[in-house]
């Protein structure tokens, strides 16, 4: 078991069932709700720092995304898109019209789907080293380096799981990662999105990066320099605290 750190006590935490399997969520702070949502491997535990960046703003919810945390493990194979179906599942059983959200890397293509899946929820989103469009066969490396066995390489990994076996699971499920928009259904977004990458990022082509940008009708591009895959954390914390909140408060 890993022991799990927290900085502060959430206001309302709980595991529910959506879609026939449970999912937990934290929240904190008051306001218009915004989610943050983890990268593929991780789980809400990365976005503890960054709550009391939003919690006077907003009220904020952590999510163990399906398969991750203290969520269910996988019982299917991995699909972006059922993973934003329980999302939405989850978003309709706390009974909220509308959201505000982050998501990193696999948090972000998620947020793609979902906006996909309801066009109205959101309201803008921030989406961090994802595009919408990624698949796991153009990276082949990424199979062989994030594996059970290799689990001591990535320490994150034990912070976030409560078992070795919740572990194996999200690491056996990788090889599913394929997802992919098309011109068509990013031009039917209708959220307002910020495109924030890193230009040392290895994990996103170029040209989905600009074909992104080229058809979603509504949305900004920020591209950090000398920055690779978490562009939102580190070194860049702050600046990315004080241009998500800009973003997020404007009026659309």
């Amino acid at each position: 078991m890993s022991t799990r750190i927290h900085s502060q006590t959430p206001k309302k935490s709980a595991s529910v069932s959506v879609n026939g399997k449970y999912l937990y969520y934290e929240v904190y702070g008051n306001g218009e709700p915004l989610f943050l949502l983890h990268g593929y491997t991780q789980s809400s535990v990365s976005w503890q720092s960054y709550i009391k960046d939003y919690e006077n703003e907003y009220e904020v919810y952590l999510v163990d995304l399906t398969g991750h945390g203290k969520s269910e493990p996988f019982q299917q194979d991995l699909s972006i898109r059922s993973v934003a179906e329980d999302l939405h599942a989850l978003i309709k059983h706390l009974q909220l019209k509308h959201i505000k959200a982050i998501g990193f890397s696999f948090g972000g293509d998620v947020l793609y789907q979902l906006a996909l899946l309801d066009p109205k929820l959101i309201g803008s989103m921030i989406t961090i080293g994802a595009v919408g469009t990624w698949t796991i066969e153009d990276f082949p490396g990424y199979l062989e380096s994030f594996t059970f066995e290799n689990r001591a390489q990535f320490p994150w990994l034990e912070n976030s799981h409560d078992s070795d076996e919740h572990v194996k699971n999200i690491l056996n499920q990788f090889k599913n990662y394929i997802v992919r928009l098309s011109n068509e259904e990013l031009q039917r977004i209708e959220t307002e999105v910020l495109i924030m990458v890193g230009d040392n990022d290895e994990g996103i082509h170029l040209k989905e990066i600009v074909r992104a940008r080229e058809n979603l009708p509504n949305s900004d591009l920020w591209i950090l320099p000398n920055v690779s895959h978490g562009a939102h954390e580190g070194e860049n914390k702050t600046e990315f605290i004080r241009k998500s909140m800009s973003f997020l408060k404007k009026k659309l």
